[in-house]
């Protein structure tokens, strides 16, 4: 599989609160250091009541716009990846193009795979640049994580931030393109990380509990599962490439947690000068974790062309997804 696909520019968004970890021991009477020790987080960025999903996507696609130049008009289609939409219906999407001063009438829809969803939408704009029916494409992931933590769970509760990113892509000389993608759902594990409100089965109508509003987590089924899975699933990933995923140059994973990130790095034995972890400064902010290492690696300027970039992640679900990019 090639894929043509080049990413043109990349962008973020943070909200203006940086909440140290140490500002949460004092929230939460915990003795200082406690936060930090374990989650891992020096800080991260919670959004005031005034900030939306839709503002924060906003922002991230005009810092990619206007960092690398490029005229919002030009952009031919948009797809929202956040896991949380900012509400049920009309989709997020809608709401972007309005906060950012789109053109009216943009092609634009949403795309909910979890934490794998920048990269799910990433796949999709690379197959739709081949039909050239569109030929630039935005993609935005946005996530305010921090309004559906339950404060009285610590495992979940310490390791989320909010945050968005943005990354435009054009199918471009067919150089820089998407050689391997492979996505895998587990539903043996789809109740270890939910959120049960907010759908058809429980709302006020059909009965719900204020809980069900927040987010809920198995940590150790996760890590579990997750460690189970991971070896096949990079084998089959890499399976019709001419390389192993030693010999790739950048690892993007989603920024889940400390723990996820080590295990990554050992489990496969990676070099850590390949891997960007922003975990410590970002938390894990959901879909926009990916985007948002990702627009670190390219503005560090680092990146050159003929490099190859392996995204991977785990999402609930259970969803595995990763990706391999030529530059």
């Amino acid at each position: 599989m090639k894929l043509p696909l080049s990413i043109i520019a990349t962008g973020k968004a943070l909200p203006s609160e940086r909440l140290l970890s140490s500002d949460l021991d004092a929230r939460l009477g915990l003795q200082t250091g406690t936060v930090a020790k374990k989650s891992g987080i020096q800080w991260r960025y919670f959004a005031s009541a005034e900030q939306t999903q839709s503002q924060l996507a906003a922002e991230a696609l005009q810092d990619a716009c206007q960092h690398h130049g490029i005229d919002t008009n030009s952009i031919d289609l948009l797809i929202c990846a956040s896991a949380i939409p900012e509400q049920v219906l009309p989709n997020t999407a809608s709401a972007v193009i309005q906060a950012a001063g789109l053109k009216n009438g943009l092609a634009a829809f949403d795309v909910n795979a979890s934490c794998i969803s920048f990269m799910t939408a990433l796949f999709q704009a690379a197959a739709l640049l081949q039909t050239k029916v569109y030929r630039r494409i935005a993609i935005v992931s946005a996530e305010i994580a921090s309004r559906g933590l339950n404060w009285d769970d610590a495992e979940s509760s310490f390791i989320f931030g909010d945050g968005a990113a943005a990354v435009i892509v054009e199918a471009g000389d067919g150089i820089a393109a998407c050689v391997a993608q492979r996505l895998e759902v587990h539903p043996v594990g789809r109740t270890f990380c939910q959120i049960k409100a907010g759908g058809t089965q429980r709302n006020p109508r059909m009965g719900l509990l204020e809980t069900d509003h927040y987010f809920q987590m198995q940590g150790k089924p996760v890590f579990k599962l997750a460690s189970q899975l991971l070896p096949a699933f990079i084998h089959n990933l890499f399976s019709d490439l001419p390389y192993t995923f030693h010999e790739v140059d950048w690892v993007v994973p989603h920024q889940a947690s400390h723990l996820s990130m080590e295990h990554l790095k050992n489990r496969l034995g990676l070099d850590s000068q390949k891997i960007i972890d922003i975990y410590a400064t970002h938390g894990n902010q959901v879909a926009a974790s990916m985007p948002m290492a990702l627009h670190e690696l390219y503005r560090s300027g680092k990146t050159q062309s003929g490099q190859k970039v392996l995204l991977i992640g785990t999402a609930a679900g259970f969803a595995m997804g990763g990706m391999v990019l030529s530059l």
